[in-house]
């Protein structure tokens, strides 16, 4: 019989730092589990990562999605036993693409971006990174998103000066690189983010939507979902909290989503799953 998996790694997305995760990482750890948050090439860990970045972002300028995959991998690869792996927003692409990679006991992708083969791109989702693809010269270069951008793409449902705060703590530029990597990714031969839908033999993958998110609404998770479950006959399951936003790491009612994701990676189930409702 396997044991359950002891140790979870967190994945930040795009804008963010592993600081991100601060709330997750107690209450797993409360839980009993190892916790690791590894960073992107060029990103420390805590408010001091942070700082860093917004004073000089170019350790992290030019950054694409196989500098962070070779990364995490290595991460992963040096484990004694195969872990949960959760990611957000990009981080659930990252996620996703290690489960295809053979990588981790169950994966989580929560409000994440599309891999190759996913092409729902709602308006809003174009609305939100369009401050960053309408300048092609920003693939080499770390963009940062203003107050007013952080709002609408992450925190919509919060109000100003709550969507404030979350930026003033955990905000800073982002490797565009990445961006344009997945954005261009159907016209890309070869793509970094290319998975494969058909693959029968990985681990267990759960899809989480938040039903008021405007960079990666849920038609984009929901997509994904659809294709793993039609071509796939390895576990695969989706989520929609209606209501939440995109800064599901922080937004009010982030437990409910921490503990029924975890609970999920440990029981696996396939299928649209009804949200739970309460905080425990």
């Amino acid at each position: 019989m396997t044991s359950a998996p002891q140790t979870i790694v967190l994945i930040h997305g795009l804008w963010m730092t592993p600081l991100a995760w601060e709330h997750w990482v107690t209450r797993y750890e409360e839980r009993g589990f190892t916790v690791l948050t590894p960073g992107y090439p060029g990103i420390e860990p805590g408010e001091a990562g942070v700082a860093a970045l917004r004073e000089d972002a170019s350790a992290v300028a030019g950054v694409g999605v196989r500098e962070v995959m070779d990364h995490l991998t290595q991460v992963i690869e040096e484990l004694d036993t195969p872990p949960i792996i959760m990611g957000h927003s990009f981080g659930g692409t990252f996620a996703q693409l290690l489960v295809g990679a053979g990588l981790g006991a169950a994966g989580v992708s929560i409000d994440g971006a599309a891999v190759k083969g996913v092409n729902a791109m709602p308006f809003s989702e174009l609305r939100s990174v369009f401050p960053v693809l309408k300048d092609p010269a920003n693939v080499h270069r770390a963009v940062p998103l203003t107050p007013g951008q952080f709002h609408y793409a992450f925190t919509n449902t919060l109000k100003e000066e709550d969507s404030r705060r979350a930026y003033d703590r955990y905000a800073v530029p982002t490797p565009a690189r990445i961006l344009f990597q997945g954005g261009f990714a159907a016209v890309t031969p070869h793509a970094t983010t290319t998975f494969d839908f058909s693959d029968d033999d990985r681990a267990p993958l759960l899809f989480v939507s938040g039903g008021s998110d405007h960079i990666l609404p849920p038609a984009v998770q929901r997509q994904n979902y659809e294709k793993n479950a039609k071509h796939s006959t390895a576990v695969t399951a989706h989520t929609l909290f209606e209501g939440r936003d995109h800064f599901t790491c922080g937004e009010p009612g982030w437990e409910v989503v921490a503990d029924h994701v975890l609970d999920w990676a440990l029981n696996p189930r396939a299928g649209i799953l009804d949200a739970p409702t309460g905080e425990r």
